[in-house]
């Protein structure tokens, strides 16, 4: 069974090895902190006000995946931004829906959130298949919409609120 916590300062060397050794499976769809300097930036920005980092540990400790709730927005709106990537050699065992499930059901809870917004590049088939295999809706495409490393991407928008999750 996975755990969950809080992406920490101690977290720097593990992370940044998790990071190093999953450059083939990130590549070209993501662009974590890959080096001790982008990892404090990271941190930073994410005190769990406005941006909440989440590690899924496996039982051995080992970091399995990182997923980011961003650009939180309170008042009557209530939502968030999802983004997330899994390390190698965690890829292809379902631990990154056990993981997702485990943020959903943090941000829907304790974060108090009401949706939930996962944006992805329409090539990306293995993460359109996990968001929709979690109860995720498309709700439609936008071109150059996100800049992955050095170019703008068009990506998919899908969504899912507090009443739609069933956990």
């Amino acid at each position: 069974m996975l755990s969950l916590r809080r992406m920490q300062l101690d977290d720097e060397a593990p992370f940044l090895e998790a990071v190093a050794r999953s450059v083939a499976l990130h590549q070209p769809w993501v662009s974590p902190p890959a080096t001790s300097a982008a990892f404090q930036d990271r941190l930073s920005k994410y005190d769990g006000r406005w941006n909440v980092s989440y590690l899924a540990l496996a039982p051995s400790g080992d970091l399995v995946a990182c997923i980011n709730v961003t650009e939180i927005v309170r008042g009557s709106f209530q939502s968030a931004y999802l983004g997330y990537y899994v390390f190698a050699p965690f890829d292809g065992k379902g631990l990154m829906k056990q993981a997702m499930k485990l943020v959903i059901s943090e941000a829907f809870g304790p974060l108090g959130l009401h949706r939930l917004e996962a944006n992805i590049q329409p090539a990306n088939e293995r993460s359109l298949g996990l968001v929709r295999s979690l109860g995720f809706r498309r709700e439609g495409f936008s071109p150059r919409y996100l800049k992955v490393g050095d170019a703008w991407c068009d990506h998919e928008r899908y969504a899912l609120t507090a009443e739609e999750w069933t956990g």
